[in-house]
């Protein structure tokens, strides 16, 4: 049967024009794809590279801090480090940063705000933390809280009453302060020698060094359970750790080695220690204060007892001592404290507690810490040459924010000192102010501020 011929489709037909732009179109949208996923990966990549200046890049535990120190991290019977690599302290990490810099920025904000309404008078009272000792009625410092706006306490003393009876001496003390904004209640908890508080519901601290033989892990749980019982005694913050570095014979060393206060390592193993040690307190809602700035690791004298032997004429801004400080800040302490020596090599005529270089130049302007600045005692041995009055207006003019006086003699005089200057004296009245806002935002931040 003969059949005509078929005819195709018209839509079937491609000229071979048509088939090439199609191939060109399809090529072009693959390609574009695949350009636009290598710039997506890269720059995922980038973003999630931590920088140089990044804390968690300069100091996260090496591979041997989470054990305990080796014996190239312990100090020697002389007291002189051992170096070796794994204790070179980091020195190449920038500035701290805060544990939540939008809630810190906010807490800030609210300090600022507050201070702006704050009489100059209640500024300075912002300033300073009077003791309360052991065996003293807290209505001892009815007056200093109430009516000269004095904002922290400092518990001290052979206090052998537990938890409940420090809670019952720190809830009356609260009771003196303003409700929205209560009392910074500190201590001294270091451990072994230096434990204020004891009795039912309080541990029996191991010493700095026998801490500095744990990991940085075991250390940190244990700093965790010890400031749980802190906070369950109303104390909010403890004055610790220690974060000096015996560069002598320890025995000769008499404020630190001597009572082994630091943890018996090297710079970065002190470094890594206080860090986790700071962390512990933290998980338990406990501030913390590294002392004592830039290090009492080199003298012989005891700051607390003589004005002799505080001369330190090793320790220098590029040294190993005050490295251990510098790396400790990336734990993010809510205080510093400056020691009460004298830095031959750092400021000869200064007591670090009343030197600008080391609190504005160095701690602040190269370390790059704005937290709350506290000092060692101001009614110690070592500066008992300056007369009471001057030793607040002194620390404020440096740079510090929060007096500490261990003496309550001391107490109303300091006060006194810094209420006539700040009255006289505009530029000083800002420096008052600006330590203010300080402390405030650390009030804020540990919710004392409301």
């Amino acid at each position: 049967m003969n059949r005509q011929p078929t005819r195709q489709n018209p839509r079937r037909q491609r000229s071979p024009i048509r088939t090439a732009i199609i191939t060109v179109v399809a090529i072009a949208l693959v390609a574009g794809g695949l350009v636009a996923a290598a710039l997506w990966w890269n720059r995922s990549r980038q973003s999630n590279r931590p920088s140089a200046s990044s804390p968690s890049s300069s100091l996260q535990p090496s591979s041997g801090a989470g054990a305990s120190p080796s014996a190239g991290e312990s100090n020697s019977s002389s007291g002189s480090p051992t170096s070796s690599p794994s204790d070179s302290p980091n020195t190449s990490s920038s500035s701290p940063t805060e544990h939540d810099n939008g809630a810190v920025d906010a807490s800030k904000t609210k300090a600022i705000k507050a201070v702006d309404a704050m009489p100059l008078k209640e500024q300075v009272g912002q300033l300073v933390m009077a003791p309360l000792f052991a065996g003293r009625s807290p209505s001892s410092l009815r007056d200093l809280i109430t009516n000269q706006h004095v904002g922290s306490v400092l518990v001290i003393g052979k206090w052998n009453v537990g938890t409940a009876g420090v809670k019952k001496a720190v809830d009356a003390l609260q009771s003196y302060a303003p409700q929205r904004n209560s009392l910074i209640m500190a201590t001294d908890q270091e451990g072994g020698q230096v434990q204020h508080l004891r009795g039912t519901g309080f541990s029996t601290m191991p010493s700095a060094v026998s801490q500095g033989r744990m990991s940085t892990d075991q250390l940190t749980k244990a700093a965790a359970q010890w400031g749980k019982q802190l906070r369950s005694a109303g104390i909010n913050t403890d004055l610790a750790p220690v974060a000096d570095t015996v560069q002598t014979k320890r025995a000769n060393n008499a404020p630190i080695g001597a009572l082994d206060r630091d943890f018996g390592l090297g710079a970065s193993g002190n470094a890594r220690h206080a860090i986790a040690f700071i962390d512990g307190m933290r998980q338990a809602g406990i501030e913390t204060s590294i002392k004592h700035y830039p290090g009492l690791g080199a003298v012989t004298g005891n700051t607390d007892f003589t004005a002799n032997g505080i001369l330190d004429t090793t320790t220098t801004l590029d040294g190993q001592e005050i490295s251990a400080f510098t790396t400790a800040l990336q734990g993010e302490p809510g205080l510093v404290m400056m020691s009460l020596a004298t830095y031959k090599s750092i400021d000869p005529d200064n007591p670090a507690a009343f030197s600008s270089t080391l609190i504005d130049g160095h701690l602040r302007g190269e370390s790059g810490y704005d937290g709350v600045v506290t000092s060692d005692s101001l009614s110690a041995a070592a500066v008992s040459g300056i007369a009471p009055r001057q030793l607040g207006v002194r620390f404020v003019e440096a740079g510090g924010d929060l007096a500490c006086v261990g003496a309550n003699q001391y107490v109303q005089p300091i006060l006194d000192g810094l209420n006539e200057r700040a009255a006289s004296d505009p530029a000083f009245a800002k420096q008052v102010k600006q330590s203010a806002i300080r402390v405030m935002t650390l009030k804020y931040r540990m919710g004392l501020a409301r």
